[in-house]
């Protein structure tokens, strides 16, 4: 008996009944979610359930099946649900797959099978209305990721200067204290500068009008950055005539004065003493003298400032040139990136096309057009090993045609057995296949069909040959990809590939089918 894994993280519940386009037989109904099976299991006591609901059911251990009950035939233990107990009941999921379907999405058209709609539209349909898990507002599938990008008012963003998270309804107060955000200097007409480096550049920047140097003795002048030399050099000697009264009531204290007179201020133009009479002309020639070093103190001041502003200006300058290469360098990064994602989404779509072309070439490698196909199956040991682990139970063979244009088949082995011959036989079975040119044929399928399981000696091939029932689905047009395979469960025991068997020869056995042609 097979076991099923209790891993049900990734499967999903019944498909609703309202997909189907045809009336649903109880036979396909889940006795638990009561919709139409997904992966169906059958338990112990015959009633079959999905495979998430039977692993829900008995996730806590086993219980006892209701619907037995329900039906009045509750026996123990047959009717206990057990996972140990159940196994895949593949038969009744290609019947499932095959039925009709349509898209329960309002205004989409989409039909097909029930295979095709699990696995190309089932959550993929652009017409699905779902809930956005931020804002709860109900969108389209098709334009989910255009509501979390621009429209959802929850979405949460981050900031493209700084790279912080944050609410979308926060994004303007965040703008307003973002230390990344680019402002722009209106005095030089910079852009994207830092906020963060804003202030320095404000002191730096040539265009930026401050104070003068000599505010704080009466300069009222404000300049330009880039301007503060050439207002130093024209305005000495009125800087001069600030500084001079400053620099007397340091030099001469007013209590070393003789005589009754004061030192007073005369507008900035000059010093005169009150004009009494008896002041020592010694006084005023020493005053005199220490005006004069005064001055010359005050000019090598006024020289080193003159160098430094020159250093700065300098600095200035090739740290704009550094950043003006660093734009530069950043431009040629964004476009040799561009080109990089550019040149991975072309090699992306050539290798798909690559693996397309190979898949294509190995088709063609193996395909015949004349009814009779010949498979080779090698590493026999290691294939049956996976199939008893139920790791790879079924293998298909390639396609092969019944003529160019005419029925596209293959062929399809249990090498542990399936159905009756489950782990005694060698099952084989004979698949029609949607072709390119099904319209032109005949249906359904009503051709004899041989197959042969070779003796590499030529001695005593194992057969055997059945002609399609005609009133089954499995030789009908196909829908699907290929119809619900038919053929010989117990098409050969396991028993005679034991030992030195004529069938098996270096880990490789041959199987062989042979369309009959007659009235094509």
């Amino acid at each position: 008996m097979a076991y099923i894994s209790m891993d049900c993280s990734s499967s999903l519940p019944g498909i609703p009944q309202s997909v189907l386009s045809v009336p649903m037989e109880n036979k396909y109904k889940c006795q638990q979610c009561h919709q139409v099976l997904r992966k169906p299991v059958q338990a112990q006591c015959g009633h079959r359930f999905c495979v998430h609901c039977f692993k829900q059911l008995t996730s806590s251990g086993p219980k006892p099946c209701e619907a037995c009950r329900e039906e009045e035939i509750y026996e123990e233990p047959f009717s206990i649900l057990n996972s140990n107990e159940a196994f895949p009941d593949n038969a009744a999921g290609r019947e499932i797959a095959s039925l009709p379907a349509r898209c329960l999405n309002e205004g989409c058209d989409w039909t097909g099978s029930i295979k095709e709609y699990e696995a190309q539209h089932e959550g993929r349909c652009e017409l699905e209305r779902l809930k956005c898990e931020a804002c709860q507002n109900t969108i389209l599938l098709s334009e989910k990721d255009k509501h979390n990008e621009r429209e959802c008012e929850e979405r949460t963003l981050n900031c493209k200067y700084c790279k912080t998270s944050f609410n979308f309804k926060e994004i303007k107060a965040h703008d307003e204290i973002c230390p990344k955000f680019p402002l722009q200097c209106k005095d030089c007409g910079k852009k994207k500068i830092p906020r963060e480096k804003f202030s320095d550049h404000s002191k730096s920047c040539a265009k930026s009008k401050s104070a003068c140097p000599f505010s704080d003795v009466g300069c009222k002048h404000v300049i330009e950055n880039g301007k503060q030399s050439d207002h130093e050099h024209s305005s000495t000697m009125e800087h001069l005539r600030l500084l001079l009264p400053m620099v007397l009531s340091i030099a001469v204290p007013p209590s070393d004065a003789s005589g009754p007179g004061e030192w007073q201020e005369d507008s900035g133009l000059g010093l005169y003493r009150a004009p009494e009479e008896g002041v020592s002309m010694g006084s005023g020639a020493a005053a005199s003298s220490q005006s004069m070093d005064l001055d010359k103190k005050v000019k090598a001041l006024e020289n080193i400032v003159c160098v430094l502003n020159r250093e700065v200006e300098r600095s200035a300058v090739t740290l704009e040139a550094f950043a003006h290469q660093h734009r530069l360098d950043q431009d040629k990064i964004e476009n040799l990136s561009s080109k990089v994602r550019q040149l991975e989404r072309t090699i992306d779509m050539r290798d798909l096309k690559l693996s397309e072309t190979e898949q294509l070439v190995r088709e063609l490698q193996f395909c015949t057009f004349d009814g009779i196909f010949v498979w080779k199956i090698s590493d026999f040991s290691r294939r049956r090993q996976d199939a008893v682990a139920s790791r790879t139970p079924a293998m298909f063979s390639p396609a092969f045609y019944s003529s160019k244009y005419g029925y596209k088949m293959c062929l399809r082995l249990y090498l542990n057995g399936d159905g009756t011959g489950r782990g005694t036989h060698l099952s084989l079975f004979f698949v029609v296949m949607r072709g390119k040119c099904d319209a032109l044929l005949k249906w359904p399928f009503s051709q004899k069909v041989t197959l042969m399981l070779l003796d590499q000696n030529n001695r005593e091939h194992i057969i055997d040959a059945f002609r399609p029932d005609v009133t089954s689905t499995s030789f009908q047009r196909p829908i699907s990809e290929m119809n619900i395979a038919s053929g010989c469960p117990l098409f050969c025991p396991l028993a005679r590939l034991a030992g030195k068997s004529p069938y098996l020869r270096d880990d490789t056995i041959f199987i062989k089918a042979i369309v009959d042609l007659t009235g094509l």
